[in-house]
């Protein structure tokens, strides 16, 4: 239950806060909120993560539709029955759903979280590609931990004889 939730409650914050950036900026327009440090820019991305593969929405559209299937189906298979994996696929499978939303919708997807931090430019992004990006994080992290875990690199099988 908790997956699915965390799945309903991405979307739809990812969405929202799309639907009030396409609704009261201009395209291109930047908003500090601290400044020299974050600000809201509108922004439409049409490829992946930092605009990689740009103008191949089509494929990026089948490519999330079938991690969507992949995650979902085969998730007992990487996913532990833990809490933090629970979170892990709420975070990954809501942020897949809001992106693909836009693609869908519009072409593109929507994008308007911009960090500057140490005169460094970071990439705009959006609620979606944070979830994402936590999820996969979470996932990773904790199951590096896990024994057991094909990530983790053990084998915990008992010594043949």
């Amino acid at each position: 239950m908790v997956p699915l939730l965390l799945t309903i409650a991405i979307t739809v914050l990812d969405q929202a806060t799309k639907a009030w950036v396409r609704a009261d900026f201009a395209l291109g327009e930047s908003r500090p909120v601290i400044s020299g440090f974050f600000n809201f820019t509108y922004l439409r991305n049409p490829g992946a993560a930092w605009g990689l593969f740009g103008g191949h929405n089509t494929f990026l559209t089948v490519l999330s539709v079938v991690m969507l299937g992949v995650i979902c189906i085969f998730r007992r298979s990487f996913l532990s029955d833990t809490w933090s994996h629970r979170i892990a696929l709420g975070l990954m499978v809501g942020g897949i759903i809001g992106n693909l939303m836009d693609r869908f919708r519009f072409g593109y997807v929507v994008d308007f979280l911009d960090f500057h931090i140490a005169g460094y430019h970071w990439p705009v992004f959006n609620v979606a590609d944070s979830a994402i990006c936590v999820g996969v994080g979470i996932y990773v992290v904790t199951s590096l931990w896990m024994d057991g875990h094909p990530l983790h690199g053990k084998d915990d099988s008992p010594p043949a004889a």
